[in-house]
């Protein structure tokens, strides 16, 4: 209560806030000094978040766009991405770095090594190695592009439907994949190659795609399975939402990251398995050009000419390689357990 020996100010209202100055800091540190440090920190995060501030607010980022963001500071992303541009530049037009034909061959040049215009040397045909290591880029790459293409497809749609729908089709598919997964790689590359014959990468491509979707189709399976089971999922199916709708719409969007994770990584995979049955000679044949049979031609000449098998084994080594980055930047930015 206001003293009665001591007179107020004018304009003093004894119900009205207290004046500012009456609630000051006493610089003891307690309690009262840490409540107007609360009080001034609540007080300037709402000026700067209010109506009123001047500056940007940042927005919240999707899934998609964080993920970007991650992808865009990662430089092993940076790295890889630049070097799988190149490679694919160089399958597309392989003349704007090598202007011979790799099918141009002189014996009186068989294994001899690095000269003006032919850095690396030739083989054992008279064939400029360079040339041939060049022009190798584009059946790799289009083999491993066209099997993981079709890999992802195949497998993302059944596995998708199965874990959606569930019930006996989802049983059928668990096993039937069970029977590809025992199947070894290479054996069946084997059986398979020797029956479908061929000269172009086709053969190749379909067996790597008839092998390949089991392991997407898994991955796609359990990622739609806990896709459906979230909220918004139910809450569509409450409001009518028809299968088809909730499947393209809600849960096919949510589910596909993981699919992309794997089918990058596969893809360097890929281009290395079409090399190893181009080895074995059972993958692409002559005159198709590939790093694989480039490869198998050296193999017996590796202490007399080590340079016919070093430039396009290190080729495939480095695709392989930067396809294998790639997919890794993509795993840590579309999963935040791993950040």
């Amino acid at each position: 209560m206001p003293d009665p020996e001591r007179p107020e100010p004018a304009g003093y209202d004894p119900v009205g806030p207290r004046p500012k100055e009456a609630v000051s800091p006493t610089g003891q540190g307690g309690p009262m000094d840490l409540a107007l440090d609360e009080a001034e920190s609540v007080e300037g995060i709402e000026k700067a978040t209010g109506p009123g501030a001047s500056g940007p607010r940042e927005r919240a980022r999707s899934l998609w766009s964080d993920a970007w963001h991650q992808l865009g500071r990662n430089p092993v992303f940076i790295v890889s991405t630049a070097l799988i541009l190149f490679l694919v530049v160089i399958a597309i037009w392989p003349q704007l770095i090598a202007s011979g034909d790799p099918l141009q061959c002189d014996l009186s040049k068989s294994q001899q090594g690095s000269a003006p215009g032919h850095p690396f040397g030739y083989d054992t045909q008279g064939c400029d190695v360079y040339t041939r290591t060049v022009y190798g880029a584009r059946a790799s790459i289009t083999v491993g592009v066209c099997a993981t293409l079709g890999a992802a497809l195949l497998g993302s749609a059944l596995g998708g439907l199965a874990g959606f729908f569930g019930g006996w089709g989802d049983s059928l598919l668990s096993r039937v994949a069970d029977i590809f997964f025992g199947i070894p790689v290479v054996l069946g590359g084997l059986v398979f190659l020797s029956v479908v014959t061929g000269t172009t990468v086709w053969p190749v491509v379909g067996f790597i795609v008839l092998l390949g979707w089991p392991q997407i189709a898994r991955i796609a399976r359990g990622s739609v399975i806990t896709a459906k089971q979230n909220d918004y999922v139910q809450a569509a199916r409450a409001l009518g939402a028809g299968n088809a709708r909730m499947l393209l719409r809600h849960v096919a969007p949510n589910a596909v990251a993981p699919v992309i994770v794997v089918a990058t990584i596969a893809l360097g995979t890929y281009i290395a398995l079409e090399a190893t049955l181009s080895f074995l000679g059972v993958g692409l044949r002559p005159p198709t050009v590939s790093w694989g049979i480039d490869i198998s031609n050296a193999a017996s000449q590796i202490r007399n000419a080590p340079h016919m098998l070093l430039w396009p084994a290190g080729a495939l080594s480095v695709t392989v390689l930067a396809f294998i980055m790639l997919g890794d930047a993509v795993r840590d930015a579309l999963d935040p357990k791993l950040r």
